[in-house]
């Protein structure tokens, strides 16, 4: 498989060749992003950090974090520079402050339409066990689902709101153990041998995800939305939880305000930064099938959908990049 680097020689060729074009975006410098644990931010912040570095002359740093850690980082911190796939419903009211402060701004909606939260068991045991559809059916019937409930790891914004849906279910008091994973990773693999060792299984995921889109999943019904439950769920202090249905959930990118004032050429690449959730479900499906990296799906990203990319980019940074885009 092609690297990153193969690409930037193309890109670096590009550069050197269109000095003019060079000079416009020649005042970039450094720009840090939050480089969430999951597979779908892993492949977006590396596209980004490809065209920012080789179309407009940024020094990029991917900054390893997590919803959480990363919002409070802006907050204290006032960096990384750059938050995207930041899940809307997961940052709750931490992030919504910062909105309102203007310490952060929002610039787009990185996934079109947007991502899938929610509580989920085997398709096969929904189909053994119909009444295991509902929140209700499995309270009822907690040895059906294994009697354990798989939690999100420490720091992803899912945790706080699950804890709170936990308490406000009172699972373990209806004989359902919350197990906490330690990693996205334990928590995939864990769905991923139940589902295809037949055994029952129950427990928060996400799309788009490789392990939602390798193995058939049922998505568990909570209940209706309400907005107002699901802002309280959202809060790591909640004193009385409601149950409430996940909502759709917008996945955003969203920069500091000094980063839109410093930098607004690199700013409307964000805000023009946009993938369709079901190429991203492809690109997920592909990397798992070929065992690669988020860098070389990156290069498979940019080899693929050339039409799709350089639509993001401003005409110095297009011009930058022309010996890629010749290549492709």
């Amino acid at each position: 498989m092609r690297t990153l680097a193969t690409f930037a020689a193309f890109g670096a060729a590009g550069f050197m060749a269109t000095s003019a074009a060079a000079q416009d975006n020649a005042q970039c410098g450094e720009i840090s992003i939050a480089q969430m644990g999951w597979a779908s931010a892993e492949v977006i912040t590396e596209v980004a950090q490809f065209l920012l570095e080789q179309g407009y002359g940024c020094d990029v740093t991917l900054v390893n974090s997590d919803t959480i850690p990363a919002i409070t980082s802006v907050a204290e911190n006032g960096e990384p520079d750059v938050v995207t796939d930041l899940w809307l419903n997961s940052a709750g009211d931490a992030y919504r402050r910062l909105e309102e402060a203007g310490t952060m701004v929002r610039l787009a909606n990185v996934l079109q339409p947007g991502g899938v939260e929610g509580w989920w068991i085997p398709t096969a045991l929904a189909e053994e066990h119909p009444e295991l559809t509902t929140i209700e059916g499995i309270l009822a019937n907690p040895e059906l689902v294994g009697g354990r409930f798989n939690n999100c790891p420490d720091g992803w914004g899912c945790r706080v709101v699950s804890d709170n849906l936990a308490a406000a279910l009172d699972l373990e008091g209806h004989g359902i153990e919350v197990f906490n994973h330690g990693s996205g990773e334990t928590l995939a693999t864990s769905m991923g041998a139940a589902a295809t060792d037949g055994e029952p299984w129950f427990g928060y995921y996400w799309a788009p995800t490789v392990p939602l889109g390798m193995y058939d999943m049922t998505r568990v019904e909570l209940g209706d939305y309400d907005a107002d439950a699901f802002a309280e769920l959202q809060n790591p202090n909640a004193e009385n939880p409601q149950v409430s249905e996940f909502p759709d959930a917008p996945i955003l990118t969203s920069v500091t305000a000094s980063f839109v004032e410093e930098h607004p050429a690199e700013a409307e690449f964000f805000s023009k930064m946009v993938f369709q959730t079901d190429v991203m479900s492809a690109l997920l499906a592909w990397r798992n099938e070929n065992t690669a990296s988020a860098a070389e799906t990156a290069v498979y990203y940019l080899s693929t959908y050339p039409e799709e990319w350089s639509a993001w980019l401003n005409d110095a940074a297009r011009e930058n990049l022309s010996a890629l885009l010749e290549a492709q």
